[in-house]
C-alpha cells in the first residue's frame, strides 16, 4: 500500500510574491525615514537659532536694567554700558555679535538705537532696536530701560 502524504507548504511563486511585497514596504519605510531625518534636522537648526536669539535678547534685557549709562560708539560700532564699578560692551558684526567671553552668532540687518523716544547714532542711548536676516524670520528685538532722574543730571 501507498501513502501519499502531502505536506502542506507554501510554493516558490507564492514566497517571491511575499519577499517583493515586504521589500516594497521597507523601501517605503525607509525613504519615509528620511524624510522624516531632515524634518528632525531642520527643527533642531530652526531651535537652535531661535534660542540663540532669545540668550541675546535676555543678555541686553538684563545689562539694560543692571547698567545706567548706555552709549553707542559708532566708530568702534560697540555699545558700552557702565556704571561705577563695572563696564560691558557688545561689539556688532555683520554676522555676530560679541560680550565679552560670549559671542551670538545672531546676523543683524538693522539696528537702531533710541534716547527719548528719538532716534540716537553716538549719544546716550535707552532702547534699542535689533532686527535680524532672513534666517531668523526677520524678528524684531527691542530692548529698553526706564530712565531715571541721575541721567538727566549731567
Amino acid at each position: 500500500m501507498k501513502t501519499n502524504k502531502k505536506i502542506e507548504a507554501f510554493t516558490l511563486s507564492e514566497i517571491i510574491v511575499v519577499l517583493i511585497l515586504t521589500s516594497i514596504v521597507v523601501g517605503l519605510a525607509f525613504s519615509v525615514l528620511g524624510l522624516v531625518q531632515k524634518q528632525m534636522i531642520a527643527i533642531q537648526a530652526n531651535y537652535n537659532k531661535s534660542l540663540e536669539l532669545q540668550k541675546l535678547e535676555t543678555s541686553l534685557w538684563l545689562d539694560f536694567n543692571r547698567y545706567p549709562n548706555i552709549r553707542y560708539d559708532a566708530t568702534e560700532d560697540q555699545l558700552v554700558l557702565k556704571h561705577e564699578l563695572d563696564s560691558i560692551s557688545y561689539t556688532f558684526s555683520k554676522d555676530f555679535i560679541i560680550k565679552a567671553q560670549d559671542t551670538f552668532a545672531v546676523p543683524l540687518e538693522t539696528r537702531q538705537f533710541y534716547f527719548d523716544g528719538v532716534a540716537s547714532e553716538t549719544n546716550k542711548v535707552d532702547a534699542i532696536k535689533l532686527r535680524v536676516t532672513k534666517a531668523y524670520q526677520n524678528r524684531e528685538l527691542f530692548i529698553f530701560k526706564k530712565n531715571d532722574a541721575t541721567l538727566y543730571m549731567n
